[in-house]
C-alpha cells in the first residue's frame, strides 16, 4: 500500500494563505502566493519536458525564487536537484549531467497552469530531492531522499525543539546541502515561515536576531563563534540556535550560554535527511535558567570558574535510532534514513566515532576516516581541536596525521589567530599539554593568516590543509 499525505504547499496555502511563507531580505511572500507561483513554475518546468520522477536543476541563489521552484517540483512529482553555485563548473556539471531538466533563471512566466495536472498528494515512499554531500574527505555522493524521509525528520526536529505556529526559522545555510533545505520544506509542513538569506554574513544575521526577527536559526560552530565575537547576547525572540554541521568545542558552548543564547547542539548527515539527535528545548531552557543570578547571588557577584562541558549532541529524534558499533563507529535506523544509505545488517555507518553517555545522550568523537595513529594510540583530531580553540587568541584550529618515521603519524594542527593577536606556539603547546594525554599534544604547530578550508556548511575540508603548509 503506497502511503500519501496531502501536499505540504496546498496545505499550508489553505490552511495560512496569507501568513508570510518565504522572507528575504528584499521580499516576502506568503503562502497564497508561493502557491500560485509555483504552480506557473511547475507550468513552465512541464513545458521543458519535466514530469513525474524527470531530475531537475535548480541551479539559483537562495531566496524566493529558489523556494518556488523548490515547490513546482514537488507540485509535479519531479524531482529536485539543488545545486551549489559556488562549485566549479566541472564540478557542477557533474551534478547537473545526471539531470533532464535545468533551470538557471527564475521561473513562472510560462503558460497558464490551469490544464496542467499536479499532484495533489505525496507519496511518502517516492524520491523528492537528490542532495550531494559535502565532500569533506572525498568526491560529494547524490543521495535520494524521500518525502518520507522529510516529513518524518520534520516531525522528529519539532518534537526536540517544540513549534510555534509564529515559528520564524532563519536559514543563512546554503540551500544546496540538507541543512539548509531542509528549513525551507520544513517551514512549509508546518505553513510557517523562513527567513531566507543568500549566505551567512554577521552583520545581517546579527540585527535579525538583536531584532526579534528570528525564533529559530541554524548554525554552524564557525558562525556561531562570529555571531558571539560580533556581541549577540540574550536575543529577545530566539527560542533555539540549532548548532551543528561538525564539532562544537565545550568553550564555545560556554561563551554561548554565558551570552544567554539557548543553543541547542544537533548531530546529523545527508543520509539522514539532516537530524539525527538534537538536545531538546527544555533541557537548553534549563541549562540557561541555571546560570540567571538569584537574590543569593546577585549578577554583580564574580562567577566561580567553571569548566568547559563535554558537549553533547542531544538524545536521538523520537523516530530514529541509535547504536554504537564494536569499533566505536555511530550507527543509525529509521524513518529518516535514505533508502539505498543502510548496509547490510540495515544501519547506517556514518562514519563517526561517537558513544552515548548514561542518559543516552551521543558524544560525537572523531571521523573514523580521520582518527590519527601516533605511536600505536589514537587520536581524535576533534579532540585537539577543542582544547587549541580553547586558548584566549586562537580563532580556529584544525588537526591532521603526517607521515612520520618514529610516530608512525605525528599529530599536526594548523591554527588561525584572533585578529590583532600575537600567537606564542611554546605558550599554546604547554596549554595543550596541560589539557591533553602527551601523545595527543601537537608535534607541529603550523600558523595561517587564511581562513581554514571550508565546506559553504562549516565543515573542514582536512584533504585540503596540506596547501596551507606549502
Amino acid at each position: 500500500m503506497r502511503v500519501q499525505v496531502e501536499a505540504w504547499l496546498a496545505r499550508a496555502a489553505s490552511a495560512r494563505p496569507e501568513h508570510t511563507a518565504v522572507r528575504t531580505h528584499q521580499e516576502e511572500w506568503s503562502y497564497d502566493r508561493l502557491y500560485a507561483g509555483a504552480r506557473f513554475a511547475a507550468a513552465e518546468l512541464a513545458s521543458a519536458g519535466a514530469g513525474r520522477g524527470a531530475r531537475v536543476a535548480i541551479a539559483l541563489p537562495a531566496g524566493l525564487q529558489f523556494a518556488q521552484a523548490l515547490h513546482a517540483c514537488l507540485l509535479l512529482g519531479a524531482i529536485a536537484v539543488p545545486v551549489d553555485l559556488r562549485l566549479s563548473e566541472p564540478e557542477r556539471e557533474q551534478i547537473l549531467a545526471g539531470t533532464d531538466v535545468r533551470v538557471s533563471e527564475p521561473l513562472g512566466e510560462g503558460p497558464d497552469p490551469g490544464t496542467l495536472e499536479l499532484f495533489p498528494r505525496h507519496q511518502l515512499g517516492a524520491v523528492a530531492v537528490v542532495i550531494h554531500t559535502s565532500g569533506t574527505t572525498a568526491a560529494p555522493r547524490a543521495v535520494e531522499l524521500t518525502y518520507g524521509n522529510i516529513l518524518w525528520s520534520a516531525l522528529g526536529s519539532a518534537v526536540a525543539l517544540g513549534l510555534d505556529p509564529q515559528e520564524r526559522w532563519l536559514c543563512a545555510l546554503p540551500l544546496s546541502h540538507v541543512g539548509g533545505l531542509s528549513i525551507l520544506l520544513r517551514s512549509s509542513i508546518y505553513a510557517t515561515t523562513a527567513l531566507v538569506h543568500e549566505r551567512f554574513e554577521t552583520e545581517p544575521v546579527l540585527q535579525a536576531l538583536r531584532g526579534g526577527q528570528a525564533t529559530l536559526v541554524s548554525l554552524v560552530a564557525t558562525t556561531l563563534a562570529r555571531l558571539l565575537d560580533a556581541g549577540v547576547e540574550r536575543p529577545p525572540a530566539l527560542r533555539c540556535a540549532l548548532t551543528g554541521g561538525g564539532p562544537v568545542a565545550g568553550a564555545l558552548l560556554e561563551r554561548a550560554r554565558a551570552a544567554a543564547v539557548p543553543v541547542s547542539l544537533t548531530y546529523g548527515l545527508t543520509e539522514a535527511c539532516s537530524q539525527v539527535t538534537t538536545t531538546p528545548l527544555a533541557e537548553v531552557a534549563q541549562e540557561l535558567r541555571a546560570r540567571e543570578p538569584t537574590a543569593q547571588e546577585p549578577a554583580a557577584r564574580e562567577p566561580a570558574a567553571r569548566q568547559p562541558p563535554a558537549p553533547n549532541a542531544g538524545p536521538p529524534l523520537f523516530c530514529t535510532r541509535l547504536a554504537i558499533a564494536e569499533d566505536r563507529e555511530i550507527l543509525v535506523r529509521g524513518p529518516t534514513v535514505a533508502p539505498g544509505a543502510p548496509a547490510q545488517d540495515g544501519w547506517l555507518h556514518t562514519g563517526d566515532l561517537g558513544e552515548l553517555d548514561e542518559r543516552g545522550r551521543l558524544l560525537v568523537s572523531a571521523r573514523k576516516a580521520d582518527t590519527i595513529v601516533s605511536g600505536g594510540e589514537n587520536v581524535a583530531p576533534a579532540e585537539v581541536e577543542a582544547v587549541l580553540e580553547a586558548y584566549p587568541q586562537v580563532l580556529e584550529a584544525a588537526v591532521v596525521g603526517r607521515p612520520d618515521e618514529r610516530w608512525g603519524e605525528a599529530v599536526t594542527a594548523w591554527v588561525v589567530a584572533r585578529p590583532g593577536a600575537e600567537l606564542d606556539v611554546a605558550q599554546l603547546l604547554a596549554h595543550c599539554a596541560r589539557r591533553l594525554a602527551p601523545y595527543k599534544v601537537p608535534k607541529d604547530v603550523m600558523l595561517s593568516d587564511r581562513p581554514l578550508p571550508r565546506t559553504r556548511s562549516g565543515k573542514l575540508l582536512r584533504r585540503e590543509l596540506h596547501e596551507l603548509g606549502r
